[in-house]
Order: C-alpha cells, then sequence, then structure tokens
C-alpha cells in the first residue's frame, strides 16, 4: 500500500499495523521529519518515496525521491497499489484524495479536510475512514434501519477545564496539551477550538448521507460514536482512545486481530455526556449552516488553517481562531462552487484576504 503522512502519529500506527500484517508498503510521503522517513525507508524498503521540500533531497536515504503536490501526484500514479492511506494533514491532502479516487485505488480517509472543502467530489462509498468516530459510526449503522441520529464525541481539549474568560490569555503550550490524544499540532488546537468536530460533523455526512448528527463531550474517549434509533433504543461505540484500531478497520479486509488493549468494563468510571457550550467553543455554532451549506467547508477550513498556523507561530491568540473564520465568513458567504478548481481558488483567496486584514 501507500502511506502518505507516514511520519505523523496516524503514519507511524498504520506502518505498525501494516508490518504485524506482513502488508507491503510501495511509497512513502513525509513532510520534514526526514529522520524518521529513513528510518521507515531502511525497515520498509518502499520503492518510492515523496517529501516537502526540495532542500531535503539529499538527505533522503532513497535513488527514487518525488517532491512537493506535483511529485506527490506522479508518485500515487506510478504506484501499483490499491490501497492509498492518506494521513497528510490540512488542505495539503486533497490532492492526494482526489488522485487516488481518479485512478480508482482504494482510499484510506485520515484527511478529513478532503470532504470537508470538497466532500461533493468524491464517491464516498470507496472511502474507508480512518478517524475513530467515523470508524465506530460505520460500525454502529451499517446494515441497520429506522436511524433517528447520529452522535459523535469530543473530549472538550485542552480547555474543557477552563472557564470562558480565561481562553483570552491562554498559551500555545497550553493548547498543545491534550488530555486524552497524542495527536500533531494543527489537530490538537482544532480539538480545542472544537472546529475538530465541526469538520467531522460534515466528514460523517458525506460518508453517511445523514444531515441529524451532533457531538457530545464525553472527556475520557471512551465513547467514540453513538445512534440513536426510531425505535428509542440507543448503540454506542466503546474503546480505548487508540488510533490502531480504526486503522486496522480500514485497512484490512479481515480485521480479527486485537490491535489495542479492550476496555474492562468493571473497571470503567461513570461517564458523563455533555453538550458543547456555543459560548466557550463558537465555531460549533456553524453546525447547523455547515450541513445546511456544506460548500462553507472550503471557507471555514481555509480560515481556519490560516489562523490556527499563526498561533503556532505565536502571532495571534487563541480566540482570533474563530474571529478570523467568522471573518472570513461574512466576507465571503457562501461560496458558489461548481468544479474542484473553485475549491483551490476559494482557498487561496480566504487566505489572501486575512492577510491582508
Amino acid at each position: 500500500m501507500i502511506v502518505l503522512g507516514s511520519t505523523g502519529s496516524i503514519g507511524v500506527n498504520t506502518l505498525y499495523i501494516a508490518h504485524k500484517n506482513n502488508i507491503a508498503i510501495e511509497a512513502l510521503s513525509c513532510g520534514k521529519n526526514i529522520k524518521l522517513l529513513n528510518e521507515q525507508i531502511a525497515k520498509f524498503k518502499p520503492k518510492f518515496v515523496c517529501i516537502q521540500d526540495f532542500k531535503d533531497k539529499k538527505l533522503v536515504n532513497h535513488n527514487k525521491i518525488f517532491v512537493a503536490q506535483e511529485g506527490l501526484k506522479e508518485m500515487i500514479s506510478q504506484c501499483k497499489s490499491s490501497l492509498v492511506v492518506n494521513a497528510i494533514v490540512g488542505f495539503a491532502g486533497l490532492n492526494s484524495s482526489l488522485m487516488a479516487q481518479k485512478l480508482g485505488k482504494n482510499l484510506a480517509l485520515a484527511n478529513k479536510e478532503s470532504l470537508v472543502v470538497a466532500g461533493k467530489f468524491f464517491d464516498t462509498s470507496k472511502i474507508m475512514p480512518i478517524d475513530s468516530e467515523h470508524a465506530a459510526l460505520k460500525c454502529l449503522i451499517e446494515k441497520r434501519k429506522n436511524i433517528k441520529k447520529l452522535f459523535i464525541t469530543a473530549s472538550g481539549g485542552a480547555f474543557y477545564k477552563y472557564k470562558i474568560k480565561d481562553l483570552k490569555d491562554v498559551t500555545l503550550k497550553q493548547a498543545l496539551k491534550h488530555p486524552n490524544w497524542s495527536m500533531g499540532a494543527k489537530i490538537t488546537i482544532d480539538s480545542a477550538s472544537m472546529c475538530n468536530k465541526l469538520f467531522e460533523i460534515i466528514e460523517a455526512y458525506h460518508l453517511y448521507g445523514f444531515t441529524n448528527i451532533d457531538a457530545l463531550i464525553e472527556k475520557k474517549s471512551l465513547v467514540h460514536a453513538l445512534c440513536e434509533f426510531k425505535d428509542g433504543g440507543i448503540s454506542a461505540y466503546f474503546s480505548h482512545a487508540n488510533m490502531r484500531l480504526s486503522i486496522a478497520q480500514a485497512i484490512l479486509k479481515n480485521h480479527n486481530k486485537t490491535y489495542i488493549q479492550t476496555l474492562d468494563l468493571i473497571k470503567m468510571q461513570n461517564l458523563k455526556f455533555e453538550k458543547i457550550s456555543l459560548k466557550k467553543y463558537p465555531i460549533f455554532t456553524l453546525k447547523d449552516e455547515l450541513l445546511k451549506n456544506p460548500d462553507l467547508g472550503v471557507i471555514i477550513n481555509s480560515a481556519n488553517e490560516y489562523m490556527v498556523y499563526k498561533f503556532l507561530e505565536e502571532k495571534v491568540g487563541f480566540l482570533d481562531i474563530a474571529k478570523g473564520i467568522f471573518k472570513a465568513l461574512d466576507h465571503f458567504g457562501v461560496p458558489k462552487i461548481n468544479d474542484i478548481e473553485d475549491v483551490f481558488e476559494y482557498n487561496a483567496q480566504v487566505k489572501l484576504y486575512l492577510d491582508g486584514r
């Protein structure tokens, strides 16, 4: 298979599952972690690799190296593997998702932005979701009828215990302390702002065709999704907070091994579900409007991505992330997305607008 974003947490866990199941790795791609990439090259001996920057090419221990977005598309087109795991972070992963589907390859998707900004351009019946929430939903709703409502869960992120008035002074270091999951910086900030949960809502819409979707806070991250039925029953999906399970479900045809510790229900402490505070997490107020107008995803994603990276550079405050998103929405309104090129154009225009604000 092909593993894109191989040095991130999803990529590393995907390669763990591949190694345990003797799955050959035809190609790897990474951003800037060349040291880990070289270790992966030595272990998995891929035919091709792709990196982000030309300046790093001389550091890579391989003789068939592709570079940047165009190189990534070319690498995927040359691969014979039928499975692509896309764990690239952000909008940068869209081209690879599009190329994988164009070539008729199976797509195991951790890059939620592909569906957030361009879900209507994908055949989602051929996508295997890697997010724990969507993998859980798939297990809950498969072959079931009379579904009334779907729920995904949120931990509340780094600022679950913070009061609203304290958020204006939070630091980058505080924002990066996720209580349950080990993730990259971008998604950890998205979790703290609840933007990640907003994106997962629209991702679930594109994957499963439901608009009656909501999210609840379950701060232990032991329940990943729930399905409410018209007869009043509710099913829930429990597991430890470990991505290896959902990765295995996505990439293996016969998933019958144990990759994470099973929950001990007797020892499990009390669980509590809470509504998401719209005052504390204003980005989540966009849920209903986004479900009504999914094309808004490209504006929200672009603005969020721009503002999050500014926050990671400590050039703006945490609350400025939401302010930037609402500012972009006020300026652009509902975009007119007629073809995939419109997605790329809006993505660029939003960032140019915020850069000159």
